[in-house]
């Protein structure tokens, strides 16, 4: 096999020399792994990429745990793996799709990072994890890309191995914070008391500053939380603090944004009109209907997103498969971000496959498939994607941003429509954020 040039950094703080694939474990770790896998229920006798030539990939999101789940996105990696072996896999080879529950837990998305390890996995694609400094260690040390993470945390643009598809929370709180600027007087943001959490007010900040705004309050809450009434109250009275503008309140929490709406609904009464405005991922139609529609708290709320709005023509090829290999797996939401996602990141993985032509497809040669200037479309989905060692946004740290486009929704009589034509550009919004 031919090995790679090797990775340095500026940026990380880790080491990044890869070792042959062949060789990239210990024996006592190899044993490990063995292990582990035959713990996971896979079949005996189905290979991974060594011998033959079906291409090995693993999906991995949380699932029924008490904060954000997103079992869409290895469903619908399934389905598409059924799918494309439907029809002659990628270039004439099938396709093999692990899943792994990442449990919202540091220890469960290193064992799934190691399992990607022991299986041969050419890449991680289209998953979500708030625990990136738990699993990119491992599938850095083993060479295997993390292709279109959710976006959730700093590590998914630094990491030399990780390609993005889309700007992450940067991106939509950057956007979000220059849309308010304009339309609010005080801004209260409500988000997680978590390691990701910490990231976010610097980035809504950077919006906000743009337009000549204040920063935002910062509300810190349980993750987990069954109720939110006090920090209700509290985001009430800081998006009411006599300014003579009807104030903003942010939440930020994902699954638990509908929580929180919960007591912020009961608490609004008792305080001055406030607006209120998010990002996707806390909010989609699903929530939209469930919290009420018309009638419900999100009535004139801003959203931001990554993608065009769930209706537009572009998302029938994703949709088809979904009729094809989902029907009736009510898991899958084509409406759901991290689904898109997961859609978008596989599209690179195949365009990084056919580009190797005859060639063999490892983890290495997907790499420098993707590290030698391909350009993968989406179908105007997002803007043509390519990754450079470090793009624009490295001055800030955020060297693998490669995608900086948002954009604008508004809820309308209970629907998610577009605020505003195409995709809003928020690179130079986010050079200037204090991170």
């Amino acid at each position: 096999m031919t090995g790679r040039r090797r990775i340095r950094s500026t940026v990380l703080p880790r080491s990044l020399v890869r070792p042959a694939r062949a060789g990239a474990l210990p024996a006592g770790a190899l044993a490990a792994c063995a292990a582990l896998v035959a713990g996971c229920g896979i079949v005996p006798g189905v290979t991974g990429g060594s011998g033959d030539e079906t291409i090995t990939v693993m999906t991995w999101a949380p699932e029924n745990t008490g904060a954000t789940n997103k079992p869409g996105m290895p469903a619908f990696a399934e389905a598409y793996g059924r799918w494309v072996n439907a029809h002659g896999g990628i270039d004439g080879r099938p396709l093999k799709v692990l899943t792994c529950d990442e449990r919202d837990d540091a220890v469960a998305a290193a064992r799934c990072a190691r399992r990607a390890v022991a299986e041969n996995a050419v890449a991680v694609v289209g998953s979500y994890s708030q625990h990136g400094d738990a699993f990119l260690p491992t599938l850095e040390a083993a060479g295997i890309p993390y292709i279109g993470g959710y976006g959730l945390t700093h590590d998914e643009f630094t990491s030399p191995l990780s390609y993005p598809v889309n700007g992450g929370q940067p991106a939509l709180l950057a956007g979000l914070g220059r849309t308010l600027a304009d339309a609010c007087g005080p801004v209260a943001l409500v988000r997680p008391d978590t390691i990701a959490g910490d990231q976010l007010p610097p980035l809504l900040d950077s919006g906000l500053a743009a337009g000549g705004h204040d920063p935002a309050g910062d509300l810190r809450a349980a993750e987990a939380a069954t109720s939110y009434g006090d920090t209700a109250e509290r985001a009430l009275e800081h998006a009411a603090a006599g300014t003579g503008e009807q104030g903003c309140v942010v939440p930020a929490l994902g699954d638990r944004t509908g929580t929180f709406m919960d007591s912020f609904r009961r608490a609004r009464a008792r305080h001055p009109e406030v607006r209120t405005a998010t990002v996707l991922g806390s909010v989609d139609q699903t929530v939209l209907d469930a919290s009420g529609g018309a009638s419900g708290p999100y009535e004139g709320a801003y959203v931001t997103g990554w993608y065009p709005e769930a209706g537009d023509a572009r998302w029938d090829p994703m949709k088809e498969v979904i009729r094809a290999e989902a029907f009736g797996d009510n898991r899958i939401d084509p409406a759901d971000a991290g689904v898109q996602t997961t859609w978008i990141a596989y599209t690179v993985l195949r365009q990084a496959v056919e580009s190797l032509g005859d060639g063999e497809v490892t983890a290495d040669t997907v790499t420098a498939a993707l590290d030698g200037g391909l350009k993968v479309t989406t179908g105007n989905l997002t803007p043509t994607l390519r990754w450079k060692f470090q793009d624009t946004l490295a001055s800030i740290g955020l060297p693998r941003l490669v995608n900086a486009n948002v954009t604008l929704h508004v809820v309308e009589k209970g629907r998610l429509t577009a605020a505003a034509e195409g995709f809003t550009d928020v690179t130079s919004t986010l050079e200037d954020a204090a991170l």
